[in-house]
């Protein structure tokens, strides 16, 4: 009886991992394709600097954007790079200083990291250069009013 409650968890367990892995929860209210398509006006900014060392691990994938103060309030922004899928995310946290970046006056800095296995994926399929490009990463925000 014992070992069988066990094999019960222990299944149980297995689900909720496996749950997890392939369902990620999406907690912005945003579709970013269909923000993308919109006809509704956008401001976007290029990255600054980005860093594009996965082998490295988890958070060394990163674009450095120097965003405007009036968009430190907006609900959402895009994240775009070439080559991948846009995200939507919502703001959080700014600074005025990151790897030696400094923020202009009435700016802030944006850290904005990228999934390290989808950098991996497209270093194997030869897009480093493309990756490593600060033109190459964007964010889009909606119009501030």
């Amino acid at each position: 009886m014992r070992r069988q409650i066990t094999v019960y968890v222990l299944m149980f367990l297995l689900s909720m991992i496996l749950t997890k892995l392939w369902w990620p929860i999406d907690d912005t209210q945003c579709n970013s394709e269909a923000f993308l398509a919109s006809k509704n006006q956008k401001f976007q900014v290029q990255a600054t600097k980005v860093v594009v060392q996965p082998w490295r691990g988890e958070h060394h994938v990163y674009g450095i954007f120097m965003v405007p103060d009036e968009y430190k309030k907006t609900p959402f922004f895009v994240l775009t790079v070439k080559g991948a899928e846009s995200k939507c995310s919502k703001p959080f946290g700014y600074n005025q200083n990151y790897d030696d970046i400094f923020a202009e006056p009435n700016t802030h800095l944006i850290r904005m990291y990228f999934k390290t296995r989808v950098a991996l994926r497209l270093i194997l399929q030869g897009l480093y250069s493309q990756l490593n490009n600060p033109q190459n990463w964007t964010l889009t925000y909606p119009q501030a009013k």
